[in-house]
């Protein structure tokens, strides 16, 4: 007699937001990436579908990294004065499906570039690349609001993904991305109340902003309660499922800054020789880190390493095989 497997049917599914927009679309890329519209729980294939398959960006900043591990220097020495090189490095030599760019220089306690400057910087690295590029501005919300604008115009028509806003800071690069026709990360602090509440906000600013969310629901490296950050990205996942519209966006994390800050990651073979060598260690931390969230529904993941990310591109080809009956 045969047995009727049991397969869970769910009301809804993500939504699906394009990054990058080529020359017929009025940008510059040599291709758009699609990200979301999943119906399904991560890899079940057999109850619904994943039309899109995880990608990894590289990160890379528009000035030397001077807090990164020394070993990054036999990967990047040569580019790490060169942001658009830089860029060109990660796409062409370490396979990278998207570039990140962090404008570290433009923090007032550094170097304080100019908005005008990080615009110029940006436009260096789309001449540079054709991947769809994120845009991240330096961390300080004063500063960030000078430069969203005029980011936002000077690569207007390329559908960055540009961040992030959030809930006490939402409405410069809110306003920037609907005036230039970008996309926004909307980063929350772990909490899913706010990650909707903030949704619904960039959403009242304009309904056409709400297919253009990526949320990144800030996470934390193995080891440093990434199990309380699954349960989150795990709840919205769900939500989105059943039919919640100001859940059903894409996610994001930045897997690479989260686990180069461990202390597993950093800490000399000499200093603990019982935890192996220091750079693999830092490796498969990274890997591992971006594993875990891949099972929780991420989409795009930010790596640091470029073997990390080699680490993680394989385990997503894995994972795509189809596995219905």
């Amino acid at each position: 007699m045969a047995v009727e497997i049991q397969r869970e049917k769910y009301r809804s599914k993500v939504g699906e937001v394009v990054l990058g927009a080529t020359k017929e679309q009025g940008g510059s890329r040599s291709h758009t990436i699609t990200v979301g519209g999943e119906s399904t729980l991560p890899y079940l294939h057999f109850e619904g579908e994943m039309p899109r398959r995880p990608v990894v960006a590289l990160e890379i900043m528009d000035m030397v990294p001077e807090d990164w591990h020394p070993c990054f220097g036999r990967y990047y020495d040569d580019v790490f004065a060169d942001t658009a090189a830089w860029a060109k490095k990660c796409v062409d030599e370490y396979g990278a499906d998207l570039v990140q760019i962090r404008l570290k220089s433009a923090d007032p306690d550094l170097k304080d570039s100019s908005p005008e400057d990080c615009a110029a910087t940006v436009k260096k690295v789309l001449e540079a690349v054709g991947v769809p590029l994120i845009v991240i501005g330096c961390g300080k919300g004063e500063k960030d609001n000078l430069i969203y604008p005029v980011v936002a115009e000077a690569a207007s028509g390329e559908n960055l993904l540009l961040g992030v806003a959030e809930l006490e800071n939402y409405k410069a690069i809110t306003s920037a991305c609907m005036a230039n026709q970008h996309n926004i990360i909307a980063q929350s602090p772990i909490d899913i109340n706010i990650c909707k509440q903030l949704n619904i906000l960039i959403a009242e600013m304009s309904t056409a902003m709400a297919n253009r969310i990526i949320i990144d629901p800030t996470i934390a490296a193995l080891g440093y309660g990434i199990e309380y950050t699954y349960s989150i990205m795990e709840r919205a996942r769900n939500g989105a499922l059943q039919g919640d519209k100001m859940l059903a966006m894409p996610m994001i994390g930045n897997i690479g800054y989260e686990a180069w800050r461990t202390k597993e990651a950093n800490t000399s073979t000499e200093d603990a020789p019982g935890w192996g060598e220091q750079e693999e260690r830092a490796i498969l931390w990274e890997a591992t880190t971006a594993m875990a969230y891949l099972q929780s529904g991420m989409d795009i993941l930010v790596m640091r390493h470029p073997r990390a990310a080699a680490l993680v591109k394989q385990n997503i080809d894995e994972l795509m095989q189809d596995n219905s009956y």
